[in-house]
């Protein structure tokens, strides 16, 4: 059941002397609920009467305020949330606080998240507005997650109010990304940003002759995601900022053969080379927004750059994973043996695909040598974006890293003195967070998997022993996390004492035993591992979970007859388990194997439906979408 936001008291229940304003009403609950249906605005503590009701959405609709989508269903236009924004600041003696979209709300505790929209969409905020429904962020947390914001140059405090800061608007653009918002939605907010900054792109357009569309978007596109804040202490001149802006925007692959050298642009844009060179650098390599430029060396020297996660960043990682899925996936993860190396994998051929892929419509095909040399690089830093932010406490995850992991080994060397230097960074970032909020397990989480990308094997075993005395409650998590650790340091026996001495401790944990069943499937004892997991069964024998491990084990043997029916079963008992995504997908996997086709791409589009409707993060998504992708592509090939 959806939980309706509803508006204050004051607002449905003015005075004894006063009529309700129904268009206020019906506009606050569709500008702080993502929709409403006719029922919402019927129930208490509203309770708008039917005729009433009737008369006021079709007025509020005829005037383009609001919108029926769907038969009953409800919700505000941007025309509409203007007129909201009338009515509220129509109301004397009252402050009016934007609530922010049941989605983020939904989302889970992101508190920062939370208080950026908040302080963003409201003109102040007081620490009072944080403590109450619907937000309702405890006293600690709030106090954490406020001085972290105002640490960071995102929000500011004067007379008791919080307010947003320049470099907490572009924070709050970048945040949006992470949420499922409709497109329309983000073009609005992104909208009030654009508004602030129109009149001086435009005399810089007009100053320096910028008429290329193209370089134009790109300008306005950078600029919206690098705050001139965040510079302003060292680079005094904004318009030297702009200018730096529009280095990187004019030296974008997409302009080539076109370039302008640091030396040409200096002497034509009027600002010193050393600058120039000084700022590129820093912002290409991501020292200074979170967002950094990748560099392409073109077949005469010349440089260009492309953003992190912009278009040409996007389509490349998408081409770079599906090649290394293709290669890897089926043979290390369901076919061979876990114990086969990756690294014999011919890394050139890889290598080849992706640029004459990414060169067939991506790329200039001028540019195949560049982009070969360039993939290496990248594709290690793929691995360590995905071995960062990979969830380390999700003990029963279906579908480990595996590949990546082995691809990080591949290219990673360990006297790289680039690699020291990353390493150093990315633990100075970490040791501030954590100084900040020591009592934050997770960002002891995310220091271990920065330390295990490095191969700090003994410092990350200090670690959780030392987080064990910190954080007992969640010994079972950071000794499972120890045995894993100990596992990758070829130590897979010390690994199982840790598992079997927590069975010891806590007999009634069954979740345990499910992990050590995982644990002789990475001994290749798969008659132990089938062993405890059908036991496990007989115990619980409506636990879907433990049906769809045993499909799993069976699975990577190659029995797919008897997995596909345990992943059946699994579905029967639990129908709406948030796993399920994965058993579709698993069991059309199965079905194709067995070569039952139809099948296979009935389980494989259910998996996929069922992927984008779960609340999983989007990376998780991706990666699962991928999967899919691959084996739909392969049965199409067959069919061919």
């Amino acid at each position: 059941m959806v939980n309706v936001i509803y508006p204050p008291e004051n607002l449905y229940s003015p005075s004894i002397l006063k009529k309700p304003n129904y268009d206020h009403i019906i506009l606050w609950m569709l500008k702080n609920n993502e929709v409403c249906k006719w029922a919402d605005f019927r129930q208490k503590p509203v309770e708008i009467p039917t005729g009433t009701l009737s008369r006021h959405l079709e007025t509020l609709k005829r005037k383009g305020f609001v919108e029926n989508f769907t038969r009953g269903y409800y919700r505000i236009t941007s025309e509409g949330k203007k007129k909201f924004h009338e009515l509220s600041s129509a109301k004397k003696n009252t402050r009016k606080i934007n609530y922010l979209p049941k989605l983020i709300l939904k989302s889970g505790r992101n508190y920062s998240d939370w208080i950026l929209w908040m302080i963003y969409n409201n003109n102040y905020c007081k620490r009072t507005d944080f403590l109450e429904k619907p937000l309702s962020i405890n006293q600690s947390s709030l106090s954490k997650n406020l001085s972290l914001l105002i640490e960071k140059g995102f929000a500011s405090k004067e007379d008791g109010k919080y307010i947003i800061t320049k470099a907490g608007k572009s924070e709050y653009s970048r945040m949006l990304q992470n949420y499922d918002l409709d497109r329309q939605t983000i073009l609005e907010e992104e909208g009030k940003r654009i508004e602030e900054i129109t009149q001086k792109t435009i005399d810089f357009f007009s100053k320096y002759n910028v008429k290329d569309k193209e370089i134009q978007f790109r300008f306005l596109n950078n600029n919206l995601k690098m705050d001139y804040e965040i510079v302003k202490p060292l680079l005094k001149d904004e318009e030297a900022f702009y200018k730096i802006l529009l280095f990187l925007s004019k030296n974008h692959p997409d302009q080539f053969p076109d370039f302008t050298s640091s030396e040409n642009f200096s002497k034509t844009h009027k600002i010193k080379k050393t600058t120039l060179d000084y700022y590129t650098t820093e912002i290409s390599e991501g020292k200074i927004y979170p967002l950094r430029f990748f560099k392409l060396i073109g077949p005469s020297g010349e440089q260009y750059y492309f953003q992190s996660d912009g278009r040409i960043e996007r389509i490349l990682r998408v081409i770079t994973e599906n090649q290394i899925s293709r290669f890897s996936y089926m043979n290390k993860l369901y076919s061979k043996p876990i114990t086969q190396n990756l690294s014999a994998i011919d890394m050139k051929s890889i290598i080849k695909n992706i640029a004459d892929t990414s060169c067939d419509f991506l790329l200039n095909k001028d540019l195949k040598s560049s982009l070969k040399e360039f993939l290496p690089d990248y594709i290690r830093y793929l691995a360590y974006k995905i071995e960062i932010k990979r969830e380390l406490r999700e003990t029963y995850d279906k579908m480990e890293g595996i590949i990546w992991q082995n691809i990080t080994d591949i290219f990673q060397s360990k006297d790289s003195e680039n690699l020291d230097k990353q390493y150093e960074e990315q633990i100075k970032d970490i040791n501030k967070e954590i100084e900040l909020d020591p009592q934050n397990l997770d960002l002891y989480y995310v220091k271990i998997r920065i330390l295990l990308y490095f191969n700090k094997y003994q410092e990350t075993i200090k670690i959780l022993e030392n987080l064990l005395d910190i954080f007992p409650e969640s010994e079972k998590d950071l000794k499972i996390l120890k045995a894993a650790v100990l596992k990758r340091m070829q130590d897979v026996e010390a690994g199982l004492d840790i598992i079997n001495e927590l069975i010891q401790k806590y007999p009634k944990n069954n979740d345990l035993l499910c992990y050590k069943a995982y644990w002789m499937q990475y001994l290749e004892k798969e008659e132990e591992a089938i062993k405890i997991i059908q036991k496990l069964i007989k115990t619980e024998p409506d636990n879907g979970m433990y049906h769809d491990t045993y499909g799993e084990i069976l699975m990577y043997s190659e029995n797919y007859d008897e997995a596909a029916k345990k992943f059946l079963k699994a579905i029967v008992i639990d129908s709406d388990q948030w796993y399920l995504y994965q058993t579709y997908i698993k069991l059309g996997i199965c079905h194709k194997a067995l070569g039952n086709f139809d099948l296979a791409l009935k389980n494989l589009k259910k998996g996929k439906d069922l992927t984008e409707e779960s609340a999983v993060d989007p990376e998780t998504k991706q990666k699962w979408n991928a999967i899919v992708d691959l084996f739909l592509t392969e049965i199409e090939q067959l069919h061919t």
